[in-house]
Formats: structure tokens, C-alpha cells, sequence
């Protein structure tokens, strides 16, 4: 087992709020529902165990003083000490407080009970990878989707998936227990989601923020306007300042991707001319000209 301060790249002598924040950081880096990695899940599992160990102040001390024995199933650390203090083997060993081989310390240690190597996990099965295209609204609010899954007697079972908002085009979920049974029984391995989001026709999504052009006519640019705009979470009222520039962008605060911390909406503002070829259309945009002072292209200059 890798020493779970390496893994959650802490000193030994991190106190607990350090040990925290450093795992929780690494734990939302390694997600495999946000992680594109490929040894994602490997990594948050390794995670998770370091943290299981220095997160628990008793494993922490055990950890600590006897190493990766602790973690073996049970362990007894009084019986440790004891054995340790009668020489063991005699000599550190390992970095250990007590001496002699680890094997005679853990046959002593599980002497009576089931001990080491007689206790095997149980054989899981293989994962399952199947596919799935959803809406882009899908990855903002969150959704639950059916799927059909091939079974070994050539079936294809329906299964209903829950979409967590915030997952990713070319994302990855990992359903427990719903792959493939080993043989001779025993639990099932994984499915393996792999997610494909179809584009939306208005809307844009920059991490768990989104994007929406506006459209305005050119007076309403000039002169400012109050519209009404449909967001994730409903319809709101904005506020489009005097002389808005095509490009402009206001912010709607928390109203993009529902994570647990909520992402933006951003409008973007885009001035429209009106469409045709009207004669008396084309005659007041003419006057319009008259209103411009100096070259309006004078700056492009390379």
C-alpha cells in the first residue's frame, strides 16, 4: 500500500485541517464523474484510502507507529506493542518500533482467527461500457435517462441512469454493480457511461458557465431596454444599458450549470439590423449616417 501521505502529498506532520482541504481538493481533481484521466477512478480510490486512514486519528496513530500492518484486517495494536515489547525478533525493522519479520508478527497477531491470506475478496466481475447522447440541458440541470443493456443470455434489460448536472461532452459516469457477473458468482463489476452532449440551439457552455446571444434592434441598443430572457431556471428581466455594443456581455449570477456551486449566464448582446431591402427602412438607417463623427475605421491600423 503507497504511504497515504505521499498520495495526498501532505508532510507527516499535517494537522488535520491541512490533511482536509488537501484531500477534498484531489478528491474533486480525480472525480470520475468530472475526470477526463484515465486512471481517474484508480487515483480517487487511492485517495479515498489514504484519506481513511490519516483522516481517522486513531488509524492516523496506528499508521504512524506500525505502518501498513495496521491496515490489515484485524489488526490489534495492544497486541502489536506487546509483541513488540518482548524483542520480537529483536532490532527495528522496517521503520517499525518492533523487530522480526512482518509475517511473524501478523501470524502472531492473527493466531486463532482468520489471519492472513484466508481471507479472500470476492472475485468481482468485469465492467460494462456502454454510451449514451444527451441535451446540453441535460448536463445543466441534471436529468434521469433510460438505457437498454445487453445481458449475457442475449436480453437487453432497461435501466434507468441519473445524470448529475455538470457532466461533461466526453465525460465518463461509473454506475455500481450494473457490469458483468464473474463466473461462479460473486458481485457484478461497473458500467462505464460514456456521455456525448448534443449541441443546443441557443445556448453555449464554457465550463459550468453558459453563454446566449441577445438579439436588439438597433434602437433598442442606442437608447436601452428592458427584455425578458429565458434562463435554466426561468424567465428573467434584464436591464440593456444606453449605447450596448455588439458583444457586450451581462452577467446573470448562478443562473448556469446547477452544480453545487452554481455556475453564470452570460448574454451577449448583438445589435440586429432589420432585415430587407425596405425603401424608407434603407432612407433612416441613410440619417443615421449623419449622427457618426469622424472615420468610424480610422483606428485599424496594423
Amino acid at each position: 500500500m503507497k504511504d497515504p501521505y505521499r498520495t495526498l502529498g501532505v508532510p507527516r506532520s499535517a494537522d488535520a485541517d491541512t490533511i482536509r482541504k488537501a484531500f477534498k481538493k484531489l478528491a474533486r481533481k480525480y472525480h470520475p464523474d468530472v475526470s477526463k484521466d484515465p486512471d481517474a477512478d484508480e487515483r480517487f480510490k487511492e485517495i479515498n484510502s489514504a484519506y481513511g486512514i490519516v483522516g481517522d486519528e486513531k488509524k492516523r496513530k496506528d499508521w504512524d507507529e506500525f505502518g501498513e500492518a495496521s491496515t490489515r484486517p484485524g489488526f490489534d495494536a495492544d497486541k502489536a506493542r506487546q509483541w513488540g515489547s518482548m524483542g520480537g525478533a529483536g532490532g527495528a525493522h522496517g521503520g517499525m518500533p518492533f523487530g522480526g519479520d512482518v509475517d511473524d508478527l501478523l501470524q502472531s497477531l492473527f493466531r486463532g482467527g482468520a489471519g492472513m491470506g484466508t481471507e479472500r475478496r470476492a472475485r468481482r466481475g468485469s465492467n460494462l461500457k456502454a454510451s449514451i447522447t444527451i441535451d446540453l440541458m441535460d448536463t445543466v440541470l441534471g436529468a434521469e435517462r433510460e438505457i437498454m443493456l445487453p445481458q449475457p443470455d442475449g436480453r437487453r434489460e432497461r435501466l434507468t441512469v441519473r445524470i448529475p448536472a455538470g457532466v461533461s461532452d466526453g465525460g465518463r459516469l461509473k454506475i455500481r454493480g450494473q457490469g458483468h457477473p464473474p463466473r461462479g458468482g460473486g458481485p457484478c463489476g461497473d458500467l462505464v457511461l460514456e456521455i456525448s452532449v448534443r449541441p443546443h440551439p441557443v445556448l453555449r457552455r464554457d465550463g459550468d458557465d453558459l453563454e446566449m446571444d441577445v438579439p436588439l434592434t438597433v434602437y433598442e441598443a442606442m437608447a436601452g431596454t428592458t427584455v425578458t430572457v429565458p434562463t435554466p431556471t426561468g424567465d428573467v428581466k434584464v436591464t440593456v444599458p444606453k449605447n450596448a455594443k455588439p458583444g457586450q456581455r451581462l452577467r446573470l449570477k448562478n443562473r448556469g450549470v446547477q452544480k453545487a456551486v452554481p455556475g453564470h449566464l452570460y448574454l451577449v448582446l448583438q445589435p440586429t439590423p432589420p432585415p430587407g431591402d425596405d425603401p424608407d427602412v434603407m432612407q433612416a438607417a441613410r440619417r443615421l449616417e449623419e449622427a457618426y463623427v469622424g472615420d468610424l475605421r480610422g483606428k485599424l491600423i496594423l
